[in-house]
């Protein structure tokens, strides 16, 4: 088998450069030695994986026809799971820590974010290639259009850098837009002082009605809002205003 057909339906846009896929494996760091590979398609990503030795690199895979690919291409390829990502039990596959490294389809990055933020406490470092729209939004600081839900839940736990951008002429098939590698490094925060399902609620309620003020946004959860935080709106609060905002809430309902 000597190549993998391109398919619409997983978002595939297989990265043709050598030399970016070189540079986006040369972004994840040395700390951990278990590595997990997300939709590797033709191995582009996975060749300059296996290239270091430190590495113990698994892949996870949807696409049968990739799979048929990498076991007759990368002999030395010993961990290859046909499985859903989204839905395969990823984090009890590894006895400890393991970082995350891919080229995200478009179609599900967000929902791959998610589920990593749920294995947050195995995973120390994400090195993802997404949409350019998505790595500046889950980049950006309070303050800015694109400040949101992916935002704020991932910079509660993560630190978070914009590496790169990536022109459309380097896939096959290329896409519409641009794409971009971020990577993401597991902060110092064990648990939040709040409720992180309150937490949850709060950022997910706020941008829904990212236009209103939060006293309005908010008001299902809670009536009598602190009024620091009565008359701002959603992208005026940073991180630590969420959790200190959701705190006050979960103190304002126990009473």
């Amino acid at each position: 088998m000597s190549f993998v057909r391109p398919k619409k339906n997983l978002g595939q846009h297989f990265l043709t450069d050598q030399n970016i896929a070189r540079k986006i494996v040369d972004s994840l760091g040395t700390g951990v030695s278990d590595v997990l590979e997300i939709g590797p398609g033709m191995g582009v990503l996975t060749q300059y994986l296996l290239h270091r030795s430190e590495l113990n690199v698994h892949v996870v895979e949807i696409d049968r026809e990739s799979v048929e690919y990498l076991k007759h291409n990368f002999s030395d390829l010993k961990h290859i799971w046909s499985e859903d990502f989204l839905k395969s039990d990823i984090s009890s596959k590894f006895k400890g820590e393991f970082s995350v490294i891919g080229n995200f389809p478009y179609n599900i990055s967000s929902q791959i974010f998610f589920r990593i933020l749920a294995m947050r406490n195995q995973v120390p470092e994400v090195v993802g290639m997404v949409q350019k729209e998505v790595a500046e939004r889950i980049a950006s600081k309070h303050g800015t259009k694109v400040y949101g839900i992916l935002s704020v839940l991932l910079q509660a736990f993560y630190d978070i850098e914009y590496l790169f951008t990536v022109s459309e002429g380097v896939f096959n098939p290329p896409p519409k837009v641009k794409s971009a590698v971020i990577r993401l490094t597991r902060n110092k925060v064990t648990e939040l002082p709040c409720s992180e399902e309150l937490f949850v609620k709060v950022v997910k309620s706020a941008f829904n009605l990212r236009r209103k003020m939060l006293r309005n946004s908010l008001k299902e959860i809670c009536e009598s809002l602190p009024e620091e935080y009565a008359e701002k709106r959603p992208e005026q609060l940073s991180v630590d205003a969420f959790v200190d905002l959701t705190c006050k809430i979960e103190n304002i309902e126990n009473r």
